[in-house]
């Protein structure tokens, strides 16, 4: 797994307990002194025509990652 994060981010996210499509990776942190990926971050939904509620982004930690593949990853939260 050892893939740039830019590469991520045209990634689509699927629980594989589930099946559900959480969507793309927005983002990832970093671990700065060792230079490894600790998680990924992707949009959560926000509510339609509810202007007060936000969207919740999904941070999956890296440990949750089962399989990255050309187009998608698939983790298990």
């Amino acid at each position: 797994m050892g893939q740039k994060g830019m590469d991520f981010r045209h990634k689509e996210v699927i629980n594989i307990k589930d099946g559900k499509r959480l969507g793309y990776v927005q983002d990832v942190c970093a671990d700065l002194q060792s230079g490894s990926i600790t998680s990924i971050i992707v949009p959560g939904t926000s509510k339609p025509f509810n202007i007060f509620t936000g969207a919740s982004d999904i941070v999956i930690e890296w440990s949750k990652i089962k399989c990255i593949g050309e187009n998608v990853i698939l983790v298990d939260i």
